[in-house]
């Protein structure tokens, strides 16, 4: 990981506002169950959650995932908290099929291709995060943690390109595409 996730999580929930391509495109998500990967103290979740959907949310940090579970608890919301470490590629995505996937502020590349048999036909996958200009601004040009230029604009096999864009959002560069699997 490339900071303390951990004790981030025990000092500071993070963000509550979901991110801006799930504010954005969630509504557009079939009905069903969603992932969240990698999914913190369920800003995310949350939202989803309001808008009628199951989430199993997915996290690595401890701290995080209580944060989650109280988050969900306070709100009566029906979110499903599960420890995972999804940079370990053999450590299995949750059964059975989902209406879309959200993947806010983590980049494992690899799995971007486990999804695609996991998400219904017409399902989305949301995802945003900092791109190489944030890594060159933060003095990690070459930390992979980072998004390339156009690179969430192509998706990976099993997906369609719905929506793409990026640029200085917050102070910060940012990225975010949404893909429709196929």
């Amino acid at each position: 990981m490339p900071r303390d996730w951990e004790a981030h999580y025990q000092a500071d929930a993070g963000p509550v506002e979901p991110a801006f391509v799930v504010r954005y495109y969630a509504g557009r998500l079939p009905p069903g169950p969603v992932l969240d990967l990698a999914g913190g103290a369920g800003r995310n979740a949350l939202f989803l959650a309001s808008l009628g959907h199951p989430v199993v949310l997915l996290e690595k940090s401890r701290a995080a995932l209580f944060r989650a579970r109280e988050a969900a608890q306070r709100a009566g919301a029906e979110i499903y908290v599960l420890p995972a470490d999804l940079e370990d590629d053999a450590e299995p995505l949750p059964p059975g099929r989902f209406a879309g996937a959200v993947l806010s502020y983590f980049v494992h590349r690899p799995l971007l291709y486990r999804l695609a048999e996991r998400i219904v036909p017409g399902g989305l996958v949301l995802i945003e995060g900092f791109d190489r200009l944030e890594a060159v601004r933060r003095g990690r040009p070459n930390s992979p943690h980072y998004w390339e230029p156009f690179e969430l604009a192509r998706p990976v096999p099993g997906f369609g390109l719905v929506a793409f864009g990026g640029g200085l959002r917050g102070m910060a560069h940012r990225t975010f595409a949404v893909w429709r699997r196929l």
